[in-house]
């Protein structure tokens, strides 16, 4: 069940069970769940250690998994005759951590294009995607709780899904407490609203091991009648998702995406310090796919208005700089050429990728070396 939903969306939360691309995430939700085994079969020092090696990869989705790991080991250790009693309050672990710098206007101008930022603008499908996990969660616990007293290996269970139930609900209104009130716009950028990952991940563990076990059981035509089309609408998704990029990069295959081609060109054929230009939404353009220019092509570029942003309101000394550069590019798709000078003269760009006959007078400042169907690689001279 998990393997099938790795690239379903977390609601509200711009983030997937797994990213299509290494990311930090996946690397410290691996150590996560390792943590929750070692857990479950009491080797505390074991699952302390990973949490570290999660936290020092990625910071705040370790804080959830330390949030939940809390929860888990107060369940069992209550459920069990032996042993003390962790107190609740050693549950309450938020992602703290860095203190921030104060807010500015270029802060809040890149913090306003997080959507997940701000939950007053969340869709009704958003808000079902957090509280329906709960609901169902809730009745699992009362069903299971029931069966416990008969099967034994059943009752190992709950545990699990009480720990799961008292950390969607508890993150649920930390979440909340942070996200809403306009005074507290600077921890924002903790996310805490992405607690549902784990809980997602868990949930769907959870629910994929009861329905193998209490309804599709050895029946093989029951399984194909589930994982068929939950694998087919899946693989729709990510195709409507990335429709000009190869659903499976093979190595040492040449990709027939025309962003990724000029990308390689660039890598390959372009000083090591040139400073690019590029249209600042370019990775929400047709064709694009949100492939990265700096990892694919290994050079420096002025700051994009939808990735770069990310960043930005993340690290509020970076915004002032993030926000003078997205603006010097504004209104790309009408630059002349004294606008491609202009970027030379102020930040000291010598190369630009362009759409090919796309500025008329933008010839008299450049010359293009490269160029395929949809892009050209010109440098300002």
């Amino acid at each position: 069940m998990v393997a099938a939903l790795l690239t379903l969306p977390v609601s509200g939360t711009a983030i997937t069970l797994a990213d299509q691309y290494l990311h930090p995430r996946t690397l410290a939700t691996a150590a996560i769940l390792a943590a929750i085994v070692a857990v479950v079969d009491r080797r505390i020092w074991l699952a302390g250690l990973l949490l570290a090696i999660a936290f020092s990869i990625h910071a705040i989705m370790a804080a959830f998994g330390i949030s939940f790991c809390a929860f888990l080991l107060w369940n069992l250790r209550s459920s069990s005759r032996h042993g003390t009693q962790l107190p609740a309050a050693a549950a309450l672990l938020l992602p703290l951590g860095w203190i921030f710098e104060p807010a500015s206007d270029a802060w809040r101008q890149a913090a306003s294009t997080r959507s997940f930022y701000h939950l007053a603008n969340w869709q009704w499908y958003e808000w079902l995607g957090v509280f329906a996990p709960l609901v169902l969660l809730y009745f699992f616990l009362r069903l299971w709780r029931r069966r416990s007293q008969a099967e034994e290996s059943t009752s190992a269970l709950l545990p699990l899904l009480k720990a799961l139930l008292y950390y969607g609900v508890f993150q649920t209104v930390a979440g909340l407490a942070i996200m809403l009130p306009p005074s507290l716009e600077r921890l924002r950028p903790f996310e805490p609203m992405r607690y549902l990952h784990l809980l997602y991940l868990i949930f769907f563990l959870v629910a994929g091991g009861l329905l193998g076990r209490h309804l599709l059981n050895r029946h093989f035509y029951r399984w194909l009648l589930l994982f068929v089309p939950l694998s087919a609408g899946m693989f729709y998704a990510q195709r409507q998702m990335f429709p000009a990029t190869e659903h499976i990069e093979w190595p040492g295959a040449t990709s027939q995406n025309a962003w990724l081609q000029a990308f390689m060109w660039t890598r390959q054929n372009t000083p090591e310090d040139a400073l690019f230009a590029l249209d600042p939404h370019y990775v929400a353009l047709p064709g694009e796919d949100y492939h990265g220019f700096r990892a694919l092509a290994e050079r420096s570029v002025l700051a994009d208005y939808d990735k770069d942003a990310g960043m930005a309101a993340r690290v509020p000394r970076l915004a002032p700089r993030w926000l003078q550069e997205a603006t010097a590019q504004s209104g790309w798709k009408n630059f002349q050429a004294a606008d491609f000078q202009r970027l030379k003269n102020e930040f000291g760009v010598n190369w630009v990728i362009v759409a090919p006959s796309a500025f008329p007078g933008a010839p008299a400042v450049m010359k293009c070396p490269y160029s395929n169907r949809q892009l050209e690689v010109c440098r300002l001279y």
